[in-house]
């Protein structure tokens, strides 16, 4: 057999040699694109919806994770659906047949999602997971600020409105998680005794807040050959614009003001993790989550690239 491959190889050597530059192409072609990542990505396909909701567990598993569930085990090439309820949170894994596309499996997840969005409760919100699996986890940055004029609040808040959306750019980049800091956010300290002496519930200060927050728009006035549209501006801006919003009138007519009845301040949100960095205390973190399906390496090469290009703006005056 060997005498027989060594004679014909001989006396086809331009077909021999043809075919060995195709595979050195093909080889170097291959070694070039083939995916690099430190774990084997051996996932199943899965979809994860997610809902908020603030109630305890148990509300939780009967009105939002039992009707998706149950919406969920219809869905054609599912193979096992797991729920998980806690305190104001929902997760409904489904998990499709070896094969599946994570596209088609998102959306007929979607689908069979909005067929049970009516007859979840009022105030509850479900949305889909990234389209990313359980090793998606390429890439964790810190923001340090060597200077200390900037607070952990104020790294965040970069973190959040700046930083997360460039990030989330970069082609192969599902999601980008925020961790450690302090969310901004504007508390209204209610004091019990003043709305009592008011003879307002609270309910009312609630509804009168979120009222009060925002604009509406009105028809158009037409003078002298120009339309002028009409527009209420009433977005708060600062903790005075929350403080200055009525909330009712006294006997004598005078209004009754959030102010009146309570302190308008700009505080944290409560917190749902912590950083640190190399020990020495809470440092604002980011992690930078894969697309099914992408090269690892070449990922985290975009997003380093994307940093620098970050920090070079940042850095020039």
């Amino acid at each position: 057999m060997i005498d027989r491959v060594v004679e014909f190889s001989a006396r086809n050597r331009f077909l021999v040699f043809t075919l060995v530059g195709f595979a050195t192409v093909a080889g170097w072609w291959s070694m070039r694109h083939m995916p690099l990542d430190a774990i084997p990505d051996l996932s199943d396909t899965q979809v994860i919806v997610y809902s908020k909701w603030d109630r305890s567990p148990d509300v939780i598993e009967d009105q939002i994770t039992y009707p998706i569930v149950t919406a969920m085990l219809g869905a054609p090439r599912v193979k096992t659906v797991r729920g998980y309820s806690d305190f104001g949170y929902s997760f409904v894994y489904v998990i499709f047949d070896d094969g599946t596309d994570i596209y088609w499996a998102r959306s007929r997840t979607l689908e069979y999602l909005s067929a049970v969005q009516a007859k979840l409760p009022r105030g509850a919100s479900s949305e889909l997971g990234p389209d990313a699996t359980g090793v998606g986890w390429v890439f964790q940055y810190v923001l340090v600020d060597t200077s200390g004029k900037h607070s952990l609040a104020d790294l965040r808040s970069l973190q959040d409105w700046f930083l997360r959306y460039q990030l989330r750019s970069v082609p192969g980049v599902a999601e980008v998680a925020p961790l450690g800091g302090f969310v901004r956010q504007y508390q209204v300290n209610v004091d019990p005794g003043k709305l009592q002496s008011y003879n307002i519930p609270i309910t009312r200060v609630v509804e009168a807040v979120r009222r009060g927050n925002s604009d509406v728009g009105g028809r158009l006035l037409e003078l002298a050959g120009a339309e002028y549209m009409v527009r209420g501006r009433g977005y708060a801006r600062s903790e005075d614009d929350i403080a200055e919003i009525a909330l009712a009138a006294s006997p004598t007519g005078v209004p009754v003001r959030v102010k009146d009845v309570g302190q308008v301040v700009l505080g944290p949100d409560l917190r749902r993790g912590v950083a640190d960095w190399n020990g020495t205390g809470d440092a604002v973190s980011g992690i930078v989550v894969m697309r099914q399906g992408e090269n690892a390496l070449a990922v985290i090469g975009r997003v380093k690239d994307k940093l620098r290009e970050i920090r070079q703006a940042i850095t020039t005056p």
